[in-house]
């Protein structure tokens, strides 16, 4: 770990752009011999069907996707384009297309509802969307209120009225296409938060921050070298795609594995990880829930030789499981929409199960009372990363067209995460909670604004308060304390739960829907009248 934070000593040039500076070099690094057979991309279907792709098969798709960007559509450079597909080949052409001709990526889940979409297209100011059939109806029901919308790509094999056909474009299209010019400060892309006291902000990311920022994950914490296949299960959705899914196996020059896999599947998670040559594994703790739960002996594991883990603390017990039936251990990693990696167990690394280990050498990374002050070890505060006098150039640049919000961000000399931890007198980061009430459920972050905001448009309820609750396979679940109106009141109890569950999952994305539900008369408030949902969150985890 010493030695990392010796050696670590990145360059920014003052014109960075990933496509170019990154991919564009592997290509010639291939060309000339240089490296591994690896593919760049290797993708699977489950049901026989694979792509695989070298960096120079990568490079000329993606331009063509490029001239599909500036020429069909007429996009400039600075213009925002919103990509909701799932886990299929194009999601990967359209994010490198989209460093290449310099427009702003917002990527999206797929389970985002017209609601979600009229919020991001309204917000965004997003002139393009690229999404699939299954989403496209969502899209038409919002555009009408989206004026700054002008095109609409499909990727189909159909067609669709009013929309582009993304794969006829794709067959015609010139893969000549010069890289615009980006400086490093650009932006590169745009991740909604997932919005806790009020709507998701939009966090922007540079073209270093990302494209240069994530070598310490792929470096040091994913441990990748050209001739690793890595394999990363997060929904495209998410900023953690970026994290391993582009930018950290990349920047080493590795092959990106993909399985299509449209609902997690643990059984199909390990059967891959026997089946095919993957070195490296990265899923979330609920992912290594699930798979100690099988019989692991079962399965050789022929390839794997490095797993990590992230999105929420994992269970020093599931980490010992995990070792005792596999031989490896879990490196789990800490970051945020925000950030790239904040803390992590690095390789080589002593673990201590439970602990998020060290600070990332990007990172002057402390605990800090509600005044700024460093706290010592042993001692609870908020994590913060110091920006002051320098701030880290790995660190979003703000939240987009939100100049307040970008301000309240920053405590003193302090960007505050909004997570609460502990450092150790080995300089070990321990999570402790939030200090906001996002709910991590299965790898999801769900704001409890949204999920109130649902149930308070259904005529039975008159307010809500939505929490975490502890559960064994999801680390936590949706819980909504519900106050019902007299009308509704008497009304069989199960039959109500359902009918709310069942309104939430139409009005917002179906994962964020309350697994669990209390009526009460009243919740807890301060004297201002705020919902105290810290008290009915202690409740919930003292039971």
């Amino acid at each position: 770990y010493e030695a990392i934070k010796q050696q670590y000593r990145p360059e920014v040039p003052e014109y960075f752009n990933f496509a170019r500076d990154v991919l564009d070099r592997w290509t010639e690094v291939e060309k000339e011999g240089k490296k591994s057979k690896n593919p760049a991309f290797w993708w699977v279907d489950g049901a026989g069907g694979e792509v695989r792709w070298s960096f120079e098969e990568l490079g000329v798709l993606s331009r063509k996707v490029a001239n599909v960007l500036s020429d069909a559509c007429g996009l400039q450079q600075g213009d925002r384009v919103i990509l909701i597909l799932p886990r299929i080949p194009e999601w990967w052409l359209v994010n490198v297309a989209c460093m290449r001709t310099g427009t702003v990526l917002i990527p999206g889940t797929v389970q985002l509802t017209v609601k979600d979409m009229i919020h991001r297209l309204q917000k965004s100011k997003a002139k393009c969307v690229i999404t699939d059939d299954s989403v496209a109806p969502a899209v038409d029901s919002a555009g009408a209120e989206c004026q700054s919308l002008k095109f609409k790509l499909l990727v189909s094999d159909g067609h669709r009225e009013g929309w582009l056909s993304f794969r006829d474009l794709l067959k015609t299209a010139s893969s000549d296409h010069k890289c615009v010019t980006t400086k490093y400060q650009d932006p590169v892309a745009i991740y909604f938060t997932s919005g806790t006291t009020g709507s998701p902000k939009m966090t922007e990311h540079s073209h270093s921050s990302h494209g240069i920022g994530l070598t310490v994950s792929g470096r040091y914490w994913l441990d990748l070298t050209s001739s690793d296949t890595f394999w990363n299960t997060s929904d495209t959705g998410w900023a953690k795609s970026a994290w391993s899914s582009i930018f950290s196996p990349w920047i080493q020059g590795a092959c990106v594995f993909v399985h299509k896999m449209p609902h997690f599947d643990s059984s199909i998670v390990l059967e891959s990880l026997s089946r095919f040559p993957i070195t490296v594994f990265c899923s979330p703790p609920t992912a290594y829930r699930m798979f100690v739960q099988h019989k692991l002996s079962s399965y050789t594991f022929k390839s794997l030789r490095h797993c990590v883990s992230a999105g929420e603390p994992i269970n020093p017990d599931v980490m010992e499981e995990w070792k005792a039936q596999t031989g490896l251990d879990i490196y789990e990693g800490y970051g945020q929409t925000e950030t790239v990696l904040i803390c992590g167990n690095f390789k080589g690394m002593k673990i201590k199960p439970g602990s998020m280990g060290k600070p990332s050498p990007g990172y002057d990374v402390k605990i800090i009372d509600e005044n700024s002050n460093i706290l010592p070890p042993g001692k609870e505060g908020e994590i913060a990363i110091r920006v002051k006098p320098t701030r880290p150039l790995f660190l979003f640049t703000c939240y987009a067209d939100d100049p307040e919000k970008t301000e309240a961000a920053i405590r003193g000399d302090f960007y505050v995460t909004g997570d609460r931890g502990i450092m150790d007198e080995d300089g070990y980061f321990w999570f402790v909670g939030r200090a906001d009430d996002v709910i991590n459920s299965a790898g999801y972050r769900i704001g409890p604004f949204e999920v109130e905001s649902a149930l308070v448009e259904h005529p039975a309820v008159v307010e809500s308060a939505v929490v975490s609750s502890p559960d064994p396979i999801r680390g936590e679940v949706v819980k909504a304390f519900v106050v019902l109106t007299p009308d509704y009141a008497s009304r069989d109890p199960e039959k109500m739960i359902k009918e709310l569950q069942d309104h939430v999952k139409k009005v917002t994305a179906p994962y964020k829907y309350p697994r669990k539900m209390e009526f009460v008369q009243q919740l807890p408030k301060t004297v201002s009248g705020k919902i105290r949902r810290n008290e009915l969150r202690q409740k919930e985890w003292k039971k």
